[in-house]
């Protein structure tokens, strides 16, 4: 069973989920063990709706990790549009659901099941419809693009729900995200510098993380 709880303070706490999209299978261990080694204790397994086999190979890698980390890294699933992938993400040892949308069926269904919800919005509409749906926390996505001026006109209405801002984040900007008031990020190809898979380079992969995280945690 999720602990709930435990996976929402975490996300509070550690303020930091790293996003693998489209990373290859045979690079997965390696570069999970990277990023922890720099701090991320979140990661989120990006569903490819490309693939014919989407729900079987993403959560082979969210089982993979699960696995292999044992309770040290939260593992959860992102690009989540049914309630089918809510089940197969679980069954895998997911503890977290993100979507790029806020559709009130699989955040209930997520909320049903025991697992962490975190929808993904834009507009303050679409904010307050995934909080009402039963949303842990909303995705501001993407947020980089409209800035962080966005972020905190948004937030001055809707301090009271709790916001990640996904979407073109970099470490140096963080700290103006967080004077905004948001809960966390949400990171994916700016924690891997260019070049690092290709060379295995763990290293660069760490150090890099290790801004991100420090400053998230100011």
């Amino acid at each position: 069973m999720i602990d709930i709880q435990q996976v929402i303070d975490g996300i509070r706490r550690e303020k930091m989920i790293a996003i693998l999209r489209g990373l290859p299978e045979d690079q997965l261990l390696r570069t999970a063990e990277a990023l922890y080694a720099g701090g991320i204790r979140f990661i989120e397994c990006t569903f490819d709706h490309a693939r014919e086999d989407c729900i079987e190979a993403n959560c082979r890698m969210i089982a993979r990790l699960a696995g292999h980390f044992g309770g040290r890294m939260h593992v959860g699933a992102g690009t989540v549009l049914t309630c089918e992938e809510v089940d197969a993400t679980i069954a895998a040892g997911g503890e977290f659901i993100i979507s790029p949308n806020a559709d009130a069926e699989v955040i209930r269904y997520t909320r049903e099941k025991g697992a962490v919800s975190i929808p993904g919005a834009l507009t303050p509409t679409e904010i307050v419809g995934a909080w009402k749906a039963g949303a842990h926390f909303v995705k501001v996505f993407p947020a980089g693009d409209l800035g962080v001026s966005y972020i905190k006109s948004v937030r001055a209405p809707l301090k009271h729900i709790p916001m990640l801002a996904v979407g073109g984040i970099t470490p140096e900007i963080i700290p103006e995200y967080l004077k905004a008031g948001v809960a966390g990020f949400g990171v994916s190809g700016p924690l891997l510098p260019k070049g690092a898979l290709e060379t295995g380079n763990d290293q660069a992969i760490t150090e890099r993380a290790r801004l991100f995280v420090s400053a998230a945690k100011g």
